[in-house]
């Protein structure tokens, strides 16, 4: 569609404010907008009324310039010719909500779902940062499906600490090493991990974020070389004003998200996730939002669409630089140029500024090929997840752009059984479980043990908590031994630089393998054959769960609030996007269901 291919009579905000076959309602409605010096004409004019969603507050500070950004957004709003309502986001703020901010991505998506659909708004434009503010944001964008945009509030500058770089969350796992190791005390812990966080910004690292804003752009729901730009630069609050003019354009050409989340989008967003060395979280709140968009999207395609993608980004966690360096170096569109030279990109796929992803990206080279590699010099071959099944877990994530020299030496270059490993079970139930006993000499921890973390998904936990960074005993640590084989039905923060096995789902909450697991057991991993088993035979397996069920299920932690409980009664699992279960059935609610009935 071009501009101005839509009548003002069609915008949907016309049946709140300019009815006139419903005269009284139309009074109804317009008299209280009008009570803060909003103006009849403007409410009449046939101008779109566009939403701004709020992720920003005191409570979310990766998120909170967008309590400044937001102005511009409206300046570029109002020259476009729209009206600006800005409304609030239920907070999400990975660093700061206790048992884990995991809860709040659904019930923030399920609170903008009402908004959009039940309030007089033609189109919004969706502020993200935090990890799970840009999936909640477009989950519910996806299910209303009026024209949205993204708009992320971009990363902090890079944390510097006596002359090297330090990442946002990157940090944390390394001091915790140099702390257990007492290379550093108490005081010296704190303030190297505070360097990292020097300026207004999400994670100036490739964590969950970065990621997670990348795929947004991938996707094409935000302008071309906004996911990459930090923060404070002046570039971030012009997108702002551009975001706000296109979004007013969008309305006028009825570019929703169903226009632009096809299969073809998602599976860009695979590719460039392998590419730039992104989050695990990444195919949960991916698989999710394909999921309320009606795609079909599985765990498996994250391994079939993007393993054998090379990493192309030097960031931490997987690399050396930080946000500042990708967006100088040419943030998304480089990378996916570099993509698209090699045919790895759809480039037909719609974006948000009404052209091809192939349009926007075309010859954008980049700038720093230390930053943003060329395909044919990468940091690593082969760097996209791989998908494990076994008797364990029907599914599980391992990120191989993070497995360590040390890591491969030490588990995976045996000639005679090479990419497999086993070892022995240590089995920790829950983060306080871990910490209170990974120190214990009794369980004989050593480099040939693997840790295991259960009750940390969905229903455990609740809510899948980032607490499978389980790092080695302090006594392994001083050896030099960094990092042993962790598997866990919870996840890890994208931040952290760990080959972890995670996602394990079912969870052993929902009566996955995990729950029959014992500590000493064998268990053996194939990163070629894509397995992951407890070594014990089919009716010792059978006779733990049948001992399992009959003892109530694997127990865990009683629901402290309404909203864990109802989540826990409907919730799937991580391989399944961590949806509500009954949330998906909703498609294009806007289009199925038209305008919600009158309210008097």
């Amino acid at each position: 569609m071009t501009a101005q291919s839509r009548d003002k009579s069609q915008l949907r905000s016309r049946l709140w404010f300019d009815n006139p076959d419903n005269p009284g309602m139309t009074a109804l409605y317009l008299e209280r907008y009008l009570n803060y010096g909003l103006t009849r004409e403007e409410l009449q004019s046939g101008k779109p009324i566009i939403g701004i969603a709020q992720t920003g507050s005191d409570l979310s500070p990766c998120n909170r310039h967008h309590l400044d950004l937001a102005h511009r957004v409206r300046e570029g709003i109002r020259a476009a010719g729209g009206v600006v309502m800005e409304f609030p986001v239920h907070p999400i703020q990975e660093t700061g909500k206790r048992p884990t901010a995991s809860l709040d991505r659904n019930l923030a998506y399920l609170g903008l779902v009402e908004v959009l659909y039940g309030y007089p708004l033609d189109g919004v434009v969706l502020t993200t940062g935090c990890d799970k503010t840009t999936p909640a944001c477009i989950m519910a964008a996806a299910t209303v499906n009026i024209p949205a945009i993204v708009l992320s509030g971009g990363p902090m500058l890079n944390g510097w600490f006596r002359g090297e770089r330090t990442g946002s969350g990157t940090v944390v796992w390394k001091a915790r090493e140099l702390l257990a190791e007492g290379k550093i005390d108490y005081e010296k812990f704190i303030e190297l991990v505070a360097s990292s966080a020097p300026s207004v910004g999400h994670c100036n690292t490739m964590g969950t974020a970065s990621t997670m804003n990348s795929l947004a752009e991938a996707l094409g729901m935000s302008l071309p070389g906004c996911a990459a730009i930090p923060a404070p630069y002046r570039e971030r609050g012009q997108i702002a004003y551009e975001t706000g003019k296109r979004i007013v354009e969008m309305v006028w050409e009825d570019l929703k998200p169903s226009d632009i989340l096809t299969r073809e989008a998602f599976e860009n967003a695979i590719v460039v996730n392998s590419a730039i060395g992104g989050s695990t979280n990444a195919p949960i709140h991916i698989n999710a939002i394909a999921k309320h968009i009606g795609v079909p999207l599985s765990v498996e395609d994250w391994e079939t669409v993007g393993h054998k993608v090379p990493l192309i980004v030097d960031l931490q966690p997987a690399g050396k630089y930080l946000g500042e360096e990708y967006h100088r170096a040419g943030g998304v569109p480089a990378v996916v140029n570099e993509l698209m030279k090699h045919g790895l990109i759809h480039e037909r796929a719609l974006t948000v500024n009404g052209r091809t992803i192939g349009e926007n990206c075309r010859g954008r080279e980049a700038e720093d090929r230390d930053v943003i590699r060329s395909f044919d010099n990468p940091l690593m071959q082969d760097a996209g997840f791989i998908v494990l099944k076994g008797n364990l877990f029907d599914s599980a994530i391992m990120k191989t752009s993070v497995i360590s020299k040390e890591f491969r030496d030490r588990y995976l270059s045996n000639p005679s059984d090479p990419d497999a490993f086993e070892g022995r079970a240590i089995v920790f139930d829950g983060p306080e479980d871990y910490h209170r006993r990974i120190d214990d000499p009794a369980l004989g921890i050593d480099e040939h043990c693997m840790l295991f973390m259960r009750g940390a998904g969905p229903i455990g936990y609740p809510g899948a908590a980032e607490v499978v960074n389980m790092q080695a005993p302090d006594y392994l640590l001083k050896k030099g031994i960094t990092s042993l084989p962790c598997i866990g039905d919870g996840r890890q923060s994208g931040t952290s630089g760990s080959p972890s096995i995670l996602n394990a789902s079912p969870e052993a909450a929902a009566g996955g393998g995990l729950a029959l697991l014992r500590t000493n057991d064998r268990v053996r991993v194939d990163l070629r054959k894509g397995t992951a088993d407890i070594l014990i035979s089919g009716e010792e397996l059978a006779a733990r769960r049948a001992e399992l069920e009959k003892n109530g299920g694997y127990p865990y932690p009683a629901s402290q609030t309404p909203w864990q409980e109802i989540q826990r009664a409907m919730v799937d699992q991580l391989s399944e996007g961590m949806v509500l279960k009954p949330a998906v059935k909703y498609q294009k609610v806007s289009q199925t269901f038209g305008v919600p009935r009158d309210n008097h």
